[in-house]
Order: structure tokens, then sequence, then C-alpha cells
């Protein structure tokens, strides 16, 4: 106990420093830009020093135990778990897409906020200290044990491994997008830069390396997420408590929107959009005749420029126009339905920033309420169930620290998602005091910045030179980034975020990665295939799958995917419909068996996918396959019933399980009995 209180006071003394150093380092590039240092420089700075700050943790952990490897030596501090944790579960999707989805929907965005943050309590009071007290190292040693086998313990090896992966090539494609926009690279180098960091963080020192990095970056990502909107706040309420004071400015935003639903040119805006989703609706009944059409409308008008001499710039807009046409029916079947899609969205009013579940009619109200709370649902199941953040309570000392780290991870997650809807707030009062309405030859910078990498976009549709809030397209994924720009704050402050911003994707991926390589190295290779295999041998393989799924996955996200806060979504769906039955009834009914656990798992994935296939355009589906009207994002409100009542069927229709695993589900459950063996390895 003396030797954990002089580690605990060890690691205050030790992150402290760095706390301190890091501040006087944002100081002193303070002091370099007001002295005349460069904004590039300033971007290079703050994003290479913070990730050689991470390698070098990285390095200084390195390990060839197995126990440190896997689970940090179960000797992490509660308070030190908790911000790991936190580092670990606040993603790009978090730090960079939470505010953007506020800003854009409003009420309905607080389905992430109360579903991420519940999502807690059924951590703390379900799982985090039976999983704990079971001990091992995995989910699917978990499964196996538990279920009897390799079966359980493959599905769920499989269902950790496609839950965890799209969460990584979210995350990654987090990484590029910082980096491709604050150092100036192309979006793919960017991603391999970011990808350096990662491998390096985690590939030398496995669980330890990964969970002292994690503490160091979210000092950063916490300090780079609050300046910016406390900064803010004081610039616009006068108060630097944002948290407390963006009310006031939402109430101006209110009646903004009242004078943006009215103006004569808005509404011309979005009527146009509805004519051009009616003309693309044509065009699509039309087809393959529509097509032929349109090419040869758009030749005769490039022959007749030519021949006109008309200029450079309307024959390269129109040659462009040309070679971007669909090449065959079946891909403008495509691109011409989600061009309609978009026309349709951007010819309705904005949604009202503070109205519940907005809709022109009860139907509408209806829908959006039902998404909201499937939403919320599926986050908050499948944060209780996602395997990279159930493996951090196998790092602690033990079980009563498992719920202290709970309470603490709940406390560090606090301080952002009280934060983000200020972000939210602050952000629009920018936009729509500052550039809508503002002419087309005067924008901000941040427009034209933010434009080159494809995520601000701009269309004068009726010709006035005037920006209308219908012709102004924003990424999800820019208003964190672009908060510093946009309120005009010195670029230090910028440079701050997008430290920040990687060090959250970063802290992910890292975590995820080890998900991954530790369930193929352990659970796959040790349990099932090599169970002989020397501790040596299973740490060359962990290594090996954990440089084979990085640069598939910064393939994978090199294509870019779609917005990262859906990708995130669509793991939790996964790790809900796969996870948190089996996990739960395997805690809490002695009668569930292998057959139910394994049919349940099944079961609750394949519908999840299933719905996630037929309803999202990526993969060809459509709305009008929906259940219900809901969205894919919440495909996992179907898996998680269905999984439960599958394991509970199927459970009751086959033999219980053997007396020793009623009385593992007993040892799990209940305090240890002295003298009572232990399950730890």
């Amino acid at each position: 106990m003396r030797r954990n209180a002089g580690f605990n006071r060890q690691l205050r003394r030790y992150y402290g420093w760095y706390t301190g150093t890091f501040a006087l380092f944002v100081v002193l590039l303070a002091v370099g830009e007001y002295l005349g240092l460069s904004e590039r420089v300033i971007g290079h700075v703050f994003l290479f020093v913070t990730i050689a700050v991470y390698a070098g943790i990285g390095v200084m952990s390195r390990t060839s135990d197995v126990s440190e490897y896997y689970v940090a030596g179960r000797r992490v501090p509660a308070m030190f778990n908790g911000m790991a944790t936190a580092a670990d579960w606040m993603s790009a999707a978090s730090f960079i897409g939470l505010a953007g989805t506020l800003y854009f929907s409003g009420f309905e965005g607080l389905a992430f906020v109360t579903g991420w943050t519940g999502g807690f309590v059924l951590v703390a009071l379900l799982l985090a200290p039976y999983l704990r007290k079971f001990g091992q190292y995995t989910i699917p040693d978990f499964l196996g044990a538990r279920y009897q086998g390799n079966v359980a313990r493959l599905v769920g090896l499989a269902a950790a491994v496609l839950a965890s992966f799209v969460y990584l090539v979210a995350q990654i494609y987090g990484v590029g997008l910082v980096t491709s926009r604050f150092v100036s690279v192309e979006f793919e180098i960017g991603l391999f830069i970011g990808l350096a960091g990662i491998l390096v963080c985690s590939f030398l020192g496995g669980m330890r390396a990964v969970t002292w990095t994690q503490v160091a970056q979210y000092v950063i990502l916490i300090i780079a997420y609050l300046v910016p909107v406390v900064i803010l706040s004081y610039k616009l309420t006068g108060i630097p408590i944002p948290q407390a004071v963006y009310g006031t400015v939402l109430q101006q935003i209110s009646a903004q929107e009242d004078h943006l639903l009215q103006a004569p040119a808005e509404v011309e805006v979005r009527a146009m959009y509805r004519q051009r989703a009616q003309n693309y609706s044509a065009m699509l009944e039309a087809l393959p005749e529509s097509l032929e059409i349109e090419r040869r409308v758009l030749i005769e008008r490039l022959n007749d420029m030519r021949l006109n001499d008309a200029p450079a710039r309307e024959i390269a807009l129109t040659e462009r126009a040309l070679r971007d046409l669909p090449r065959s029916p079946a891909e403008a079947q495509q691109v011409w339905a989600r061009a309609r899609a978009e026309a349709l969205e951007r010819s309705k009013p904005p949604p009202r920033h503070a109205e519940a579940h907005p809709g022109e009619d009860e139907h509408e109200s209806r829908v959006a309420r039902n998404n909201f709370l499937a939403l919320m649902f599926v986050l908050m199941v499948g944060t209780a169930a996602l395997p990279h953040i159930l493996m951090r309570y196998y790092t602690t000392p033990g079980v009563m620290e498992a719920r202290r780290s709970v309470m603490w991870s709940l406390f560090f997650i606090f301080l952002l998602y009280v934060t983000a809807p200020a972000y939210a707030v602050f952000a629009k009062w920018e936009v729509y005091h500052n550039v809508v309405g503002s002419s087309l030859s005067i924008l901000p910078d941040w427009v034209a910045s933010w434009g080159k990498v494809g995520l601000v976009r701009i269309e004068d549709l009726n010709g006035d030179g005037i920006l209308q809030l219908a012709e102004l397209r924003i990424n999800t994924d820019v208003i964190v980034l672009a908060t510093p720009e946009i309120a005009g704050l010195p670029y230090v402050v910028s440079g701050l975020v997008a430290a920040g911003g990687l060090a959250a994707a970063l802290s992910t991926a890292d975590g995820l990665l080890l998900t991954i390589s530790n369930a193929l190295s352990h659970d796959l290779y040790y349990k099932v295939v090599n169970p002989q295999a020397t501790a040596h041998r299973r740490l060359v393989i962990s290594k090996s799958q954990l440089l084979v799924v990085a640069v598939v996955a910064a393939w994978v996200a090199s294509l870019r995917p779609d917005n990262i806060l859906f990708m995130v979504g669509l793991a939790f769906s996964i790790g809900a419909s796969a996870f948190f039955p089996a996990l739960v009834l395997g805690i809490f009914w002695k009668r569930a068996n292998r057959p139910g656990a394994v049919a349940g798992m099944l079961v609750g994935l394949s519908v999840t996918l299933l719905y996630v296939v037929r309803t999202h355009a990526f993969f060809g589906g459509s709305m009008a396959n929906a259940w219900f009207d809901i969205n894919p994002i919440s495909a996992g409100v179907f898996g998680v019933p269905l999984g439960f009542v599958t394991i509970v069927v199927v459970s009751l229709l086959t033999k219980p399980p053997p007396q020793e695993i009623q009385d593992l589900v007993d040892y799990v459950r209940y305090p240890e009995i002295a003298g009572e063996r232990r399950m730890e390895p």
C-alpha cells in the first residue's frame, strides 16, 4: 500500500511538471508569434513536438513482459487510469466532430452527449468491476472462459476486430485531416505522419506505453479544447466561463434564426435548391436517355464557347462539368441520387438550435424523437461494450480501483462534454453575424483555407454576390478546428487546437490498435492456434499484427470514407449488438450457455450490419428500406434486443452450463472468499 502511494505521488509530480512545461511551451510560441514567427513554423512545431513527446514516452515505456505489454502490469492508479480512459474515449469524433454535430443539429445533437456519458454509468454498474475481478487480458478471454471454449472466443474476436477497425479508420482519418491542414501536406502524407506517431507509442511498450502516453495526451487535448472557447466566451460575453453563459448567446442566435427563415434571399435560394432536386429526379427517371442528352448539351455548349471565344474560366468550368459527368447509367444513378438528396437537404430551412425534435409536421417530429432516443440508447450501450474501453479496467490494481477509475473517467470526460454545446453556440454566432450576408469578395480567410481541403463549400446559386446561409456548406469536422480562425484568435490557438485534435485521434488509435493486435495474437494465435507459444513469440506476433493493421487502416482512411461521427456511431452499434447482451447475461445470469451466447452475438451483429447495408447510401442502400425511419447510425437498436432475446431463448432450449461455469459466475460477481482461487494469470 505504501509503495502504491509513493508511485501515485511520483506520477503526480511527473505529470505536474509535464503540464507546467506544456503551458510554458504554448506561452513561448505565443510570444514568438507576436515577434513575427510564421504560422507555418508554429503549426509544424506544435504537431511535431507533441508527437515527439508521445514517442519519447513510448520509447521509455518499452517492455518485453507479457503482463506489462497487455495490461500495464495491473498497477495503474484509478485517477491516472481515468485520464487514460478519457483520452482513449475522447476520440477524433468527440474532439473534432461533437461540437460540429451540435452546431448543425442543435438539441438533437445532445443524444451524443447524454448517450456517451450515460454509458459510463452502465460500465460502472454492470461490467468494469466484474471484468476486473475475472482478470485475464481481453474481452474474448472472458467470453471464451464464461462460454466454454473457442467458438464464443472467435465470434467475440471477429466482432472486436470489426468494431475496433471501423473506429480506428475514423481516428486515422482525423489524423490526416489535422496534419494536412496545419502542416500543409497532402492528406495521404498526413495520414502516415500521424501513423508513425501511433506506432511508436504502441509498438514498443504495449498497454504500459499507451497508458502513460494517453495520460499525457489527455492533458494536451483538454487544454486545447478549453482555451479557445474560454477566450471566445470572454470576447462575446465578458465572462470566461463558457459553460455558464452560452445561454445568453443562444438567445441571440434564436432571434437571428427568425430573420434567416424569412429573409427573401434565403427563401429564393432554398427554392432554387428545391428546383434543382426536382431536376435531378426527372433526370433519374429518364435514365439512360437523360445521361446522353446531358453529355450532348455539354459538348455543344463547349464547342459554342470555343467558337465564340468565351472567357477561359467559363470554358474550364464546362470542361470540368463534362469530365465529371457520370460515365455509365449505373454511376449516374448513384451520383445524381446523392446530388438530389443534398439539394433537398439544402432546400429545407435550418433547424432551430434550441428546438427539440424539429419537423414540419407531427410525423417528422415523431421520427426525430425516435431517432434521438435510438441514438442515445445505442451510444450508451455501445459505450459499455467497446473492447478498447473495457480493456482499460484490466489495468487497475483491484476491483475497487476499477470502480474509482470509472468515476474519474466520467469526471475527465465531463470537462469536455459540458463544454461542447458552448463551442457550437459561439461558433454559430460568429458564422451568422460575420459570414452569412457578407460579400463573396471579402469573406474571411478561414473560408478559403478550409475550402482547399474540401471541408467548406460555397455556391453563389442566385448570383447576387452575397453569401446566403443555404449557399454555405461546412463539414461537421471543421467547427472545432476552425473556431480559432473563425473568431479571429491568434494562430497559436489554432495550432494548440490542432495538437489537441491530434492527441485525441492518436490516443484512441493507440488503444484500438492495441485491442486488435492483442486479440489476434492472444485470442487467436495463443489461445487457438499455438497454446504452447512462448511469451517472446506472443509479443512478436502482437507487434507484427499491429503493424499490418495500422497500414491497412491507413490505406482505408486514405479513401476518405464517410464523416468521422457516422463511422464512430457504426462502431458503437457493432460493439453494442455483438457484446453487450453476452457480457451482461454472462455476468448476471448463470443459465446463459455457449449455444445461446454464440447465437445471440451472431444474430445481433448480423441484423445490425444488414440494416446498415440496407439503409446507408455508402453501401448503395436507401432510407426507403428503413425500419420505423431509424437512421443507419442507430442500427444497434435492433441488434441489441434481438441479441438478448436470442441468448435467453436458445439457452433455455439447450443444456445449462456445467457447475464450474456457474461457480465462475459466482466468483466474478461476489467479493473474493478467503483462500478462493484467483483467475488472474
